[in-house]
């Protein structure tokens, strides 16, 4: 088991990190902002929200797209930073939204959480998994996820791999022209751990992030732990960048605190040296 850096501290909860421009992009819900930052840690504010913010990606025009989670919205960030309603998806999310993998061709795909868990009712509920078009059409691709959150899309665009995270489970489906997806099919069992954001590598394994607090550990099709990386607190969600695309870059905190921070920001970046790059989105 490999061990871990501490690149930046102060993150009130950190998601959804992205390698994109040279710089390490996340999500940092509890003060409703999207950071970036430079090689060396700094920290530089690239939007905020009037939401909590979660998954990221790139539209083929350069546009940030936003998971709004709350407002169960999909938003598009302009050019001149202006933040619009990209997508809603309030009809067909059970749940907040959370992860979203968005491939080249500008095609979103968004988990929720299958329920309302501030609702009396906090029962555990299947998931849709739902697809927004660069039209910003919204169409559900797979029903009964159990908590589908982070995902990869293969290099060529062919494969989404979902990772479930109250099934232990990754699950595969091929991916047609027009988005939609077929051939449902586990691609990892992962008993005992909690798959949260993960980051795909140049040999078809998963940097899988463990969100029960075992640590980040790369996965290989069928379910075999290849590698791992001990972080110095739970590791919600990682990335593979860096100008070689061999640095994981994992997202950490105490725990989830289930929507409010308390206290002084816990939340960090920690970093890793990996042998095998990164490839695909996100």
């Amino acid at each position: 088991m490999g061990s871990s850096e501490i690149f930046y501290e102060g993150l009130s909860f950190g998601e959804g990190p992205r390698w994109h421009d040279g710089r390490l992009w996340l999500s940092d819900f509890f003060s409703h902002r999207v950071l970036s930052f430079g090689s060396s840690g700094e920290a530089e504010v690239e939007v905020e929200l009037d939401d909590q913010p979660s998954g990221l990606g790139w539209l083929p025009s350069g546009e940030l797209l936003v998971v709004a989670m709350k407002s169960r919205q999909v938003r598009r960030v302009d050019s001149s930073g202006a933040v619009h309603v990209h997508a809603d998806l309030s009809a067909v999310a059970g749940g907040n939204c959370n992860d979203m993998v968005v491939d080249g061709r500008g095609y979103a795909y968004v988990g929720n959480f299958g329920f309302d868990t501030e609702a009396a009712d906090r029962r555990r509920r299947p998931a849709d998994l739902a697809l927004v078009r660069p039209d910003a059409t919204v169409e559900v691709v797979a029903e009964g996820l159990e908590f589908p959150n982070g995902s990869v899309i293969t290099p060529d665009g062919s494969t989404l791999i979902v990772g479930e995270s109250t099934g232990r489970r990754y699950t595969a489906f091929s991916i047609a022209g027009d988005g939609t997806l077929s051939g449902r099919r586990e691609w990892a069992d992962v008993a005992g751990k909690a798959p949260d954001g993960c980051a795909l590598d140049a040999e078809g394994a998963i940097w899988m992030a463990d969100a029960l607090g075992g640590g980040c550990f790369r996965v290989g099709e069928g379910g075999r732990i290849l590698d791992s990386v001990q972080a110095s607190q739970t590791v919600f969600a990682c990335a593979l960048g860096g100008d070689d695309r061999r640095t994981l870059y994992m997202v950490t905190a105490p725990a989830y605190t289930g929507g409010h921070a308390d206290g002084a920001p816990t939340g960090r970046v920690e970093v890793s040296g990996v042998e095998v790059p990164g490839a695909g989105w996100p």
